[in-house]
């Protein structure tokens, strides 16, 4: 009589072995296609559908009249010039400023891992709450920044009621917001670096420049680059810091229309969502486009 195991019915067979991971993938992919590539379809959609009002979904053609008005408009050339600025002034100053703190935060002192959290706690407080808090930094009649500013003798600037001084306040206060991320991931970068290398550095007769020039700075491309990308984004959306120092307004007389404000502005305030969705597929492209040619060229610094 034969021993040998009868094969089991199909219906019990084990499932094919690809289908595991599937099957745990399955409500990721199905919250992005939902969360993620529908609203860009639809938002893509929108921005050619002319005249189209919202709550019955009626438009009168399909065209560019969305795109051509949104570059008639003088507040999305405010908004390009004010974004263009803020990100050219606030992304090279926090790197600058985030690797001086994070070389002195990766040295030996006293009260260290202190001075670390303290930096990390701006991540986890609330953009509206922190706002407020600048808000009365900025006050002229009894705000901290002029109190200093008048200890060394100079009158004092009206940061939040004049057109000049407006974008300044708002670069300030993206400065503090944005170092804190940068200083960590910098901070992280420099830890990972053998400290071999600088060891022999010191050896062979570098002094602490030298060593930061020709070894820290090569060995922290790859954190540089993530930091420039993510502060290029997170100043290209600037919106957070605006919206709480100025009561919701873009400035005095509209002097501080930023992209992510202009598209707020005509959703929510206009109801053209026609021309928010084409000012928002403006927005992305350049943002896309600034994102890559910023990836080619670190990619030729660091070879």
């Amino acid at each position: 009589m034969s021993l040998r195991r009868r094969s089991a019915p199909a219906r019990f067979r084990t499932p094919p072995r690809f289908l595991t991971p599937l099957a745990f993938l399955a409500p990721f992919a199905l919250g992005t296609l939902v969360f993620v590539f529908y609203p860009i379809i639809d938002v893509i959609r929108l921005s050619f559908l002319e005249d189209h009002v919202f709550l019955t979904g009626q438009f009168s053609r399909v065209g560019l009249g969305n795109y051509a008005a949104t570059f008639a408009d003088p507040h999305f050339a405010t908004a390009v010039r004010n974004t263009t600025i803020y990100a050219a002034v606030v992304i090279p100053t926090t790197l600058v400023l985030g690797l001086a703190a994070a070389w002195l935060l990766n040295r030996s002192f006293v009260g260290r891992r202190f001075f670390q959290t303290v930096y990390f706690l701006p991540l986890v407080t609330s953009a509206t709450a922190i706002g407020l808090a600048w808000r009365w930094i900025f006050n002229f009649d009894y705000g901290v920044l002029n109190y200093a500013l008048s200890l060394v003798g100079l009158p004092g600037v009206n940061w939040l009621n004049d057109p000049a001084w407006g974008l300044a306040a708002l670069m300030i206060y993206g400065v503090w917001s944005m170092l804190p991320l940068t200083t960590v991931l910098l901070l992280v970068g420099m830890q990972n670096i053998d400290p071999r290398y600088g060891l022999a550095a010191r050896v062979d007769g570098a002094g602490a420049l030298a060593r930061f020039r020709a070894i820290t700075l090569p060995l922290l491309a790859p954190s540089i680059g993530l930091v420039l990308i993510v502060n290029l984004i997170t100043s290209a959306r600037v919106f957070d810091e605006l919206f709480p120092l100025f009561n919701g307004k873009p400035g005095v007389a509209g002097s501080l229309y930023t992209m992510v404000y202009f598209i707020y502005d005509s959703f929510f305030k206009a109801n053209d969502l026609g021309k928010a969705s084409a000012a928002a597929i403006v927005f992305s492209l350049a943002v896309l486009v600034l994102a890559l040619l910023q990836l080619r060229l670190q990619r030729r610094w660091r070879h």
